[in-house]
């Protein structure tokens, strides 16, 4: 909990315009326990790395020097299934997954596939099939099918920007770590003087100093300049996420980003560049179950990338932009304990276009039935409104506990 002097010394770096001219940016009361966190890890992550097929007979030869040492081996393959398993270095999410807290999903993809990074983040977020497909994002179109959708305290992003994922007609708030100083308490009275009488910023700042008080959503924030950048800032938004959300009137939805994982260039085996990150995540994942508390068993976490990488190694020890990969569903919601994947498997012949994991489920199919089996948005709204143009994409079912 911070004081007034500090909450109204962080407004400009910490709330986005959208939220603080909101005359609604009060928590108003919000529909059910559930939450959802969507995490997007930006860059490509190496799903064959992150979750390797080992028991893929073509895996080794695929892989080349990049395959990692099998089950039982030094700084080996966490097994899952006697097929799939996980890299050493989400060693606390093979724990969660034992609970039956997470799943993995393989051999997911958008419906693009010409690896642009721009254009495959583009169709990422707008929710579409192709770039440029839809100017707003899916998760605030879902947001505004819920029935409180016009709320702004129900969606959240946290982190530098509010991206495209979470932008749309329906207002959102944001946080991010604050790097400014702080006001002294001379000038706090000033400013409240000043904005008193304001027909906007009067009632805004009355209500954005209001959620300090303790039945109120923790406005915490940082002061390290460094906050958002390094694979260890993703610690910092994990956590605040899960503060945020386990409030009785925070909000219910919650975006955020992890940068870093184009590995072309010494991605590594059990450790490196693609080891650290993969780490980091894990890690950041636990704080934000930490933070959740008891809400956890009420929430999915829902972590995807914009598309995968090459199959075999590139000439610089890393790995190229791929089209197929890996996504990770967690959380107490979630009827883990598994891998879900229709899997084409790695022999030349099997992959797209001789080089790639070959796609065989639309990450709409997974955004898909989330949403329609955690927050019950119905499936008319889920057609008509949020992934619009893919009736072809059914969603994807038992991805969440009955």
């Amino acid at each position: 909990m911070i004081s007034r002097r500090q909450f109204v010394g962080s407004l400009a770096g910490s709330v986005s315009a959208t939220a603080l001219l909101s005359s609604k940016l009060s928590l108003a009361a919000l529909p059910g326990e559930r939450r959802l966190v969507v995490i997007i890890l930006w860059g490509g992550l190496d799903g064959l790395a992150a979750v390797p097929p080992y028991g893929d007979p073509n895996y080794e030869k695929a892989r080349g020097h990049l395959a990692l040492p099998s089950p039982g081996e030094e700084d080996g393959i966490l097994d899952l299934d006697g097929t799939f398993g996980l890299h050493r270095s989400l060693e606390p999410l093979y724990h969660m997954y034992e609970r039956g807290e997470f799943l993995a999903l393989h051999a997911v993809a958008t419906p693009y596939d010409a690896r642009s990074h721009f254009d495959a983040q583009d169709v990422l977020e707008n929710g579409s099939a192709r770039t440029g497909g839809l100017r707003d994002g899916w998760l605030n179109r879902a947001i505004g099918a819920l029935d409180h959708g016009s709320d702004p305290a129900l969606g959240l992003a946290l982190g530098g920007s509010v991206p495209l994922i979470m932008r749309g007609e329906v207002n959102v708030a944001s946080w991010s770590p604050n790097v400014l100083p702080l006001p002294d308490a001379d000038l706090l009275a000033q400013i409240e003087r000043l904005w008193r009488h304001d027909a906007l910023l009067g009632p805004s700042l009355a209500q954005g100093l209001s959620m300090q008080e303790p039945h109120k959503m923790p406005m915490a924030f940082g002061n390290r300049k460094d906050a958002l950048r390094g694979p260890r800032a993703f610690l910092t938004l994990a956590e605040k996420a899960g503060e945020f959300l386990a409030r009785p009137e925070g909000p219910r939805i919650a975006v955020l980003e992890m940068g870093g994982w184009d590995t072309h260039a010494n991605q590594g085996r059990t450790t490196g560049r693609l080891a650290s990150r993969l780490q980091a995540f894990a890690d950041g994942i636990v704080r934000l179950r930490s933070s959740l508390g008891p809400a956890w068993s009420q929430t999915a976490v829902l972590a995807v990338t914009e598309f995968g990488r090459t199959a075999a190694p590139n000439g610089t020890n890393g790995t190229d932009h791929g089209v197929a990969g890996a996504a990770f569903l967690l959380g107490g919601a979630v009827a883990g304990g598994r891998v879900v994947t229709d899997w084409p498997g790695l022999k030349e012949s099997q992959l797209h276009e001789g080089r790639d994991l070959r796609p065989t489920i639309d990450l709409r199919s997974v955004f898909k039935g989330v949403l329609h089996d955690h927050l019950e948005i119905a499936a008319t709204a889920l057609e008509g409104q949020v992934f619009p143009e893919s009736r072809s994409s059914l969603p994807l079912k038992s991805l969440i506990r009955a």
